[in-house]
């Protein structure tokens, strides 16, 4: 079970947009692709069989799932999570700190 799920609440806690709060939009492997955080500027060709245009496009880069942590409503602030196995053999994922679930 992923601790970081596409969906979740996250602030970045290392790299250039530390601080910041976003969506967690892809989860691939370990890495994470957040909601305007890590803004990347590409050069791209035409492609007119895509009708895509040429030119200097901004997009969300990756990083490392390691730089976010999930953000807690409740506290105002980035927290860590372990998982609880609850009597059915279901699995679920509360914060440390309160051990309240997370809703997602």
């Amino acid at each position: 079970m992923n601790r970081i799920k596409k969906g979740d609440h996250v602030v970045v806690i290392a790299g250039k947009d530390k601080g910041k709060r976003g969506d967690v939009v892809q989860v691939s492997g370990d890495k994470v692709v957040v909601s305007n955080i890590n803004i990347v500027k590409r050069h791209t060709k035409p492609n007119p069989q895509a009708n895509q245009p040429g030119g200097v496009i901004e997009r969300e880069a990756p990083i490392h799932v390691s730089n976010v942590m999930l953000f807690n409503s409740a506290s105002g602030k980035g927290e860590r999570i372990k998982t609880k196995v609850l009597e059915d053999g279901r699995k679920l994922r509360v914060f440390r700190s309160s051990g309240e679930a997370i809703d997602a």
